[in-house]
């Protein structure tokens, strides 16, 4: 079935097989494309900017990346959680006459939301959807970290500092999907490592520098095997503490990774039938991205154990579901984000409830519509009529629209998939935009920094930074100082989420590229902008073959 994107206006196509799970999950087929689901669903999932504001309840200080220019009243995680309000007493009656849309956004704009999101961390008042961590700073999306700062979906990560998407790892700098390594610095997909900088898709590696695709090895520069005695004379020749000598080797590093690199069509490992990006221990998961452990899924990305859904993004622990977003925990749920309940629709915030249509911020709760009780039957008759004038005005089997995001497309997780969006086209699609001007923020430009790292006191910690790139204020806490010191690295130019959307653009990529193999030039599907230009892709048995 082909039908045109009413976002975008591209023509995309619609499976048989896609056709069977929107019948067995009961969605509506969707109107716009698998690009512009994604992007409408993480609109809703805010990478906002931390700032210091107060809670509407009892106003105690708070720490949000919640825009100030909020729709609704925002309390602390504990307010939110607690007993000291009830969503209920928001509820209202369907009104035929409007749309439902518009009350249902009427309703989320009375309903508080919570600061953050997280639990059980001890000194991570400055991070956002952060879980069971210890002294974490302007971090976000992490679970059983300590000591880390400026950084961005990692689990179990100590002592290191922008670092994204990495496993298990402690004393690591400027890394991007790296696992299980320890003071490794300036690397992506590697795995296994020590001691070691600029690595790409290395595994088990110790004591190496500038190197790729190697197995087991020690001692190695650019890919060339040294003695230990002949290594560490080679590595007193770079000056690794020098900004300026830094930019050079890692442009460096670059054109090696486009010429000489060999680049794998896909990150996939333990699957099944399953076709995408990154998929771990799936099974008939097709145009996915970023799932694990999940089968029988559809059109999905950052996910894990997901059953039998589609159009599902940003969510886990969910099955026989459909059209949702960042939803962690439910079944048979439809069209709705940050909920974990059952055969619902048209959720948001919403924590274990059942049978609920349409409604926001409800705890346990079930037969409600718009926050307002009903009993069974008259549940079912009242929902089953704003259905049927829901399919009058053409809302239904819509996804929440941009109008109802938690903030800012441009402070979204949306936007860091998809950067190229222009500020007018959210705005005709209803979506929210924030320009944020600091020029008159007084600070020392960066580029009047020392470029060695030997040649800066603790006199920095005092001091406010101004990114170049956005004019924006940061600062280098005491803490970041020492680590710089210990590890020989050179202050940063640019502000923290600047240096985090810069790595995150090699672990975003959702679209494949066709290509042929460098060795045996069949097609292959691969994960690679053209303008990377990199030159050896090859199919995973070539890949294999040709490592080190």
């Amino acid at each position: 079935m082909e039908r045109k994107c009413e976002h975008c206006n591209t023509e995309f196509a619609i499976t048989t097989d896609e056709l069977s799970m929107y019948k067995k999950v009961g969605i509506e087929l969707p109107m716009i494309c698998f690009f512009c689901r994604i992007k409408q669903h993480l609109s809703f999932w805010l990478f906002g900017k931390f700032r210091i504001g107060k809670s509407d309840l009892s106003g105690d200080s708070l720490i949000t990346v919640l825009s100030s220019n909020n729709r609704y009243p925002i309390y602390t995680l504990k307010e939110w959680h607690s007993d000291a309000w009830d969503a209920m007493d928001w509820g209202c009656d369907y009104d035929s006459s409007q749309s439902f849309f518009k009350q249902l956004q009427s309703l989320q704009e009375k309903i508080p939301h919570p600061h953050q999101n997280g639990s059980n961390n001890t000194g991570c008042d400055w991070c956002d959807d952060v879980w069971n961590s210890k002294n974490c700073y302007l971090s976000r999306s992490m679970e059983e970290c300590e000591d880390l700062y400026y950084s961005y979906r990692n689990l179990k990560v100590r002592n290191s500092i922008d670092v994204a998407i990495c496993f298990d790892s402690e004393r690591c700098f400027d890394c991007v999907n790296c696992h299980h390594s320890y003071k490794l610095f300036y690397s992506r997909n590697s795995r296994d490592c020590v001691d070691s900088y600029f690595l790409l898709d290395c595994r088990n590696c110790q004591d190496c520098f500038m190197c790729f695709n190697l197995r087991g090895k020690s001692y190695c520069i650019e890919n060339i095997q040294y003695t230990r005695e002949e290594y560490f004379d080679k590595l007193k020749e770079f000056s690794l503490g020098s900004y300026e000598a830094v930019q050079i080797l890692k442009e460096y590093f670059e054109q090696m990774i486009q010429k000489e690199a060999i680049h794998r069509e896909n990150f996939n490992f333990k699957t099944l039938n399953s076709f995408g990006d990154n998929l771990i221990n799936t099974k008939n998961c097709q145009n996915c991205n970023t799932i694990s452990d999940s089968e029988d899924s559809y059109n999905a990305i950052r996910g894990l154990k997901q059953k039998s859904c589609i159009d599902i993004n940003g969510s886990w622990h969910i099955e026989s579901s459909g059209n949702c977003g960042c939803c962690t925990g439910g079944y048979a749920l439809k069209y709705s984000s940050w909920s974990s309940s059952r055969f619902s629709e048209y959720l948001d915030l919403c924590i274990e409830c059942e049978n609920c249509f349409g409604c926001v911020g409800l705890k346990k709760k079930k037969y409600c519509i718009l926050n307002k009780q009903y009993s069974k039957e008259e549940y079912e008759i009242l929902k089953n009529k704003i259905i049927f004038d829901m399919k009058e005005r053409g809302e239904y089997g819509e996804f929440l629209p941009y109008s109802m995001s938690a903030g800012p497309f441009n402070f979204s997780t949306s936007f860091l998939y998809f950067p190229e969006t222009k500020k007018e086209d959210i705005l005709k699609l209803g979506g929210y935009w924030e320009d944020v001007n600091e020029s008159y923020i007084e600070g020392v430009p960066t580029s009047e920094l020392p470029d060695s790292i030997d040649n800066v006191d603790e006199s920095i910690c005092t001091q406010a930074l101004i990114c170049p790139e956005t004019g924006w204020r940061f600062n280098i806490a005491q803490n970041e100082l020492s680590f710089y010191k210990q590890n020989n690295i050179p202050l940063p130019r640019y502000h923290f989420d600047v240096r985090t959307k810069n790595n995150l653009k090699y672990s975003t990529v959702l679209k494949s590229y066709l290509y042929k193999c460098y060795y045996c030039h069949k097609d292959i599907n691969a994960y690679y902008p053209p303008e990377w230009g990199y030159k050896k892709i090859a199919c995973e048995n070539c890949y294999q073959r040709n490592l080190s």
